[in-house]
């Protein structure tokens, strides 16, 4: 095992040092292990992986490891051995990755990050704490709030809507502060970041990055408004102001369907809905920008603040994955009143929503330190459909409930040669409305 680390390069779980000299470099190396994943020091060993011993005396083994313990809080207590290649002396030091975090060394908080220790910032460490604690930020108390600080109107609204939603078994009638102590939202008779966010009379008060921000754009760009406005007040009341808003720069169009007429959104709402929950449930509230909905001509925004919870990615929210909540407290009481369903279905309904709409699956990405959910239109004018032939109108329709079509589907659908197919889906890609993906008789098109 150890011949094989040897041939490898150092990475994020293994380091090389040539000999106890290094003794500090060593020490910060076992905390950034402790506070990752774990990992192996080699001693006796250069950077370029060429063994090259190390001296060691009767107690060098007895010394390293005290110096590891004195050096690091809370202390870390490695396993160290010696093994012999090429009849030299190899010193292993094999960390694992601590339940208690963080782990200081020399009076800092060092993280491996590739094949280096890095510091930490005062904010990252406060998240490592956190999660290794297994507390969440909107359990922790708020600082300086007090009972009076509590809307005890907004209090019975969400236990009727409790009641109604989820059957809630409580009396609607009781005290508020009773009422907060059966939710959970006091600890040690004090008042949690999450009952001052859901049911403060002023939370921005105490949290100023908590506001919403809603904007109109002209255009396609983000540089000249049509209407902005800023949402404060609790996050329950903040979901409903932001539709509200939404509703009033979206297009509502009729349809008539039998002997009814049926109005119809721009954008499937209930999925724009599902975003804009999700963006102020599951928040990182230690992050000083705001919850934001950009609308645009051809698209709509949500940008929450803070990447994804660990161990989600962004593939992982376009198929079936676990609920991975960031505020507990939050997301409990959306529950309760039927804001969220608690089972990680929420981004897999925007994008079913989207489909039954007849528009393009929505787009998640990472930007900005944020998740943003990015609803769009299709962009084919009457102007560009009044140029294409009928195989290719039809076609249109086609991949807007189908993901994508090939040469040979095309030609199947509309009963024209391959050669035929591929003229007419050139002709789309040409005009903007197609683009072109895989290659040789992988190659298929998807709409823009």
């Amino acid at each position: 095992m150890i011949e094989k680390l040897v041939s490898e390069k150092e990475s994020e779980s293994l380091e090389f040092k040539e000999s106890l000299s290094e003794w500090k470099e060593i020490v910060e190396t076992v905390g950034a292990f402790s506070n990752t994943k774990g990992g192996i020091v080699l001693i006796g060993v250069r950077n370029d992986g060429k063994i090259i011993g190390v001296d060691i005396g009767k107690s060098s083994l007895e010394d390293l490891a005290n110096k590891i313990k004195e050096n690091s809080d809370p202390m870390v207590f490695p396993s160290i051995s010696i093994k012999r290649i090429n009849n030299k002396n190899i010193i292993i030091v094999e960390i694992e990755e601590n339940e208690t975090k963080p782990i200081l060394t020399f009076g800092r908080v060092l993280k491996r990050i590739g094949k280096t220790n890095q510091k930490l910032s005062s904010l990252e460490i406060r998240k490592m704490f956190l999660s290794s604690s297994k507390t969440y930020w909107d359990e922790l108390v708020c600082r300086d709030a007090v009972k009076d600080n509590i809307d005890e109107k907004k209090v019975k609204q969400f236990l009727e809507k409790a009641k109604f939603e989820r059957r809630l078994n409580v009396d609607v009638s009781i005290d508020a502060q009773e009422a907060l102590k059966k939710l959970n939202l006091m600890k040690d008779n004090r008042l949690t970041n999450a009952a001052i966010l859901l049911f403060g009379k002023e939370p921005q008060r105490f949290f100023p990055q908590s506001e919403l921000r809603c904007a109109r754009f002209k255009g396609i760009k983000p540089l000249e408004f049509v209407d902005m406005k800023i949402l404060d007040g609790d996050l329950i009341n903040q979901r409903e102001d932001a539709l509200k808003f939404v509703k009033e720069y979206i297009g509502l169009h009729a349809e008539i369907k039998g002997t009814e007429r049926v109005e119809r959104w721009e954008y499937p709402i209930e999925a724009i809905r599902e975003a804009i929950t999700n963006a102020i449930c599951h928040r990182d509230y230690e992050v000083t920008s705001n919850v934001q909905v950009r609308i645009f001509d051809d698209r709509l925004e949500v940008l929450g603040c803070g990447s994804l919870p660990e161990p989600l990615t962004i593939e992982d929210l376009k198929k079936e994955h676990n609920s991975v909540l960031r505020n507990l407290l939050i997301a409990e009481c959306f529950f309760r009143i039927g804001f969220i369903e608690q089972w990680g279905t929420g981004t897999n309904r925007m994008i079913e929503l989207c489909i039954q709409h007849n528009l393009p699956e929505p787009i998640f990405e990472e930007s900005g330190g944020g998740l943003v959910v990015i609803f769009r239109k299709y962009h084919i004018t009457d102007e560009v459909l009044n140029d294409l032939n009928k195989r290719q109108k039809e076609s249109i329709e086609y991949l807007k409930k189908n993901k994508n079509i090939s040469r040979r589907r095309y030609a199947s659908l509309f009963g024209c040669s391959v050669r035929t197919a591929f003229n007419d889906l050139q002709e789309m890609v040409s005009k903007d409305i197609l683009q072109r993906k895989g290659k040789g008789k992988q190659t298929y098109y998807e709409l823009l």
